[in-house]
């Protein structure tokens, strides 16, 4: 397995000097206490637990996986051991409110401990990182005793959560649920069901687990209205507020995946077990998104995550794996042949994975950013305007991003050549471990339908209109990251950018009047639709890095290298991925008549 290095050099770059964060929590009162030396200190502390603790138990936990006994789920060797160092470190409530036992750090601040624990050990991440769902769910929603007896704990982090929501007979529908709630003499609800996929629902790293699931009252009106939303713990919380007697909810299976092994995936079964409602009957659903929200954002830090570990991987093995001569002469005289970096392919492959990893790592800054206003905006209107941009943004980063680092997996597998089919080298592993970011917290068709049908049809595209001016406006020389004044070798791609970008509102109107007429044309276009807007998104960003790399040369900065590759990448991004829209474009533009016009019964194999 390859040796995993924190990236902290560019996740300062985009941080500080690209989206400059310092400045931006100027205008949170909890940001002032984000310091340069405690975010430094923060990042550092974290890269180290993630290098020495988590990247050694990656490989391993996928080949010990975990296993299910009794109902009891034992994680693999080392991952308790990591857990506790996790929580004696007090990472878990970093951006939590200190009332109830957080740091009370922006909620951005979290995003960097995110990615490095995403791409050091995606499986052991998702223990904690299910619990940050679940803490933000009862903070917005939940009652004061509520978030005494388990916000306190869960960012004590000697409690997880999970997201309940998945049953045998449906993922996305979730109008279809069945799980029955019925209310008890004392208040509480008394919860019967199944749930599947349900990760981190069982396992032996913490002493209690909280389980936010949705379920339906009895008379509750059918489909996505009448569903509640309910805290169901492991272990029932006693007068003190500690582990109580066990409660009617366990694992009854464990699912054998593809991928991310060592992640325990349960069946939950619910059998008269004791449920407390958050939020109001029957909106259950409406208080899950805060949580579903938060799981998709992360999900898109996966993809990126996976990009890196990949590119990390592939570029070590192809500045040493020696294999035929340059095209274009010796680079290794001394050698019976040049480094495999040498040969164009090769650098097609790890250029697309490096401007994924870090085009990726921008978008999903960038998001975050919004999401302090989202929390801490300081008024209603800021708050709500950061909501609905942060959701124009979520589906594009949620599958986009997974379907692109899941690009750069194979790629980084590719570069390999047949030992990357290998297990030992551990490239495969990232491979299966990444194909399930595509499906999870929707799958990359749901989120292509939120994106044109809601966030575009729905919700008139405010949001999309907002991001699009911010684009021109950066086109036109007007940009709060960037000063507009060295752009002399990166003209050529704001130009492109400033035209994919009308192109982008044009497209979008056009899909708008078709869908009038024929509402397939929605479902026809959205996954196509979604890619096209995450290139051109990406490609913003891509803009801004290089102009950002051609200020600091400007400056003076010593690290050319790193500078140049910035502005090198770019050049590659806008000369060899973001012409994909093209193909995009023209699949949106055919319509739905080659989609919709074959017959079921045609689909038959004779």
């Amino acid at each position: 397995m390859p040796e995993f290095k924190a990236p902290l050099r560019d996740m300062r770059f985009v941080f500080e000097e690209l989206l400059n964060s310092y400045e931006h929590y100027q205008n949170f009162e909890k940001g002032k206490e984000a310091t340069p030396d405690m975010v430094n200190a923060i990042m550092e502390e974290c890269a180290k637990f993630c290098e020495q603790e988590l990247a050694p138990l990656y490989q391993t936990g996928d080949e010990e996986g975990c296993r299910l006994e009794d109902g009891h789920v034992t994680t693999p060797s080392g991952f308790k051991e990591a857990y506790q160092t996790y929580v004696e470190s007090g990472w878990q409530g970093i951006n939590h409110d200190p009332e109830y036992g957080g740091l009370g750090l922006p909620i951005s601040l979290g995003v960097l401990k995110s990615e490095l624990i995403s791409t050091a050990n995606w499986s052991w991440g998702m223990y904690p990182g299910l619990s940050i769902g679940a803490m933000n769910t009862i903070f917005l929603h939940g009652d004061e005793s509520q978030k005494q007896t388990y916000l306190t704990k869960l960012i004590e982090g000697s409690w997880t959560g999970t997201m309940c929501l998945t049953e045998p007979q449906c993922g996305t529908d979730l109008g279809q649920v069945k799980t029955k709630a019925e209310l008890n003499a004392d208040g509480s609800y008394t919860l019967t069901g199944t749930k599947i996929f349900i990760s981190a629902g069982e396992h032996d790293m913490a002493e209690n687990i909280v389980h936010i699931v949705l379920a339906r009252l009895p008379d509750a009106p059918k489909g996505t209205r009448g569903i509640s939303l309910f805290i169901v713990p492991k272990f029932l919380p006693d007068e003190q507020g500690n582990v109580g007697e066990r409660n009617g909810v366990v694992c009854s299976g464990l699912e054998k995946k593809m991928g991310i092994k060592a992640s325990s995936t349960c069946v939950m079964s619910f059998d008269q077990a004791k449920g407390y409602l958050i939020g109001p009957p029957n909106k259950g659903l409406q208080c899950m998104f805060t949580f579903m929200n938060t799981a998709r954002i992360g999900t898109g830090l996966q993809g990126s995550s996976a990009a890196e570990r990949s590119f990390q991987g592939a570029l070590a093995y192809a500045k040493e794996r020696c294999s035929m001569r340059s095209l274009s002469g010796k680079k290794a005289p001394d050698k019976v042949a040049d480094p495999i970096i040498f040969h164009p392919d090769v650098r097609r492959m790890l250029l697309t994975q490096k401007a994924i990893a870090e085009g990726g790592r921008a978008m999903i800054y960038y998001a975050a950013n919004i999401a302090d206003y989202y929390v801490d905006g300081a008024t209603d209107e800021v708050r709500e305007k950061a909501d609905d941009d942060l959701g124009f943004l979520t589906p594009i980063l949620k599958a986009f991003l997974t379907e692109t680092g899941y690009e750069a997996a194979n790629l980084g597998m590719q570069v390999f050549g047949g030992h990357g089919y290998i297990k030992e080298w551990g490239m495969e592993q990232i491979v299966r471990d990444t194909r399930i970011a595509t499906l999870y917290e929707g799958t990359t068709g749901i989120q292509a339908l939120d994106l044109l049908g809601r966030k575009i049809l729905l919700d008139r595209g405010g949001a999309f209109r907002r991001f699009s001016k911010e684009v021109k406006n950066y086109c036109a020389g007007r940009s709060p990251y960037v000063s507009g004044k060295h752009r002399s070798e990166i003209k050529p791609l704001i130009k492109k950018l400033k035209h994919m970008n009308g192109e982008w509102t044009r497209l979008t109107m056009r899909v708008v009047y078709r869908s009038i007429k024929n509402r397939d044309e929605i479902g026809a276009s959205s996954v196509d639709y979604l890619m096209y807007s995450g290139y051109v998104v990406m490609a913003y960003f891509w803009a801004m890095m290089a102009e950002k790399a051609a200020e600091q040369l400007a400056k003076g900065a010593p690290e050319v290298e790193f500078y140049r590759g910035k502005i090198e990448t770019a050049k590659f991004y806008f000369d060899k991925i973001l012409p994909r829209t093209c193909g995009h474009r023209e699949s949106i533009l055919s319509g739905s008549d080659s989609l919709m016009g074959i017959s079921q019964e045609a689909f038959a194999v004779s």
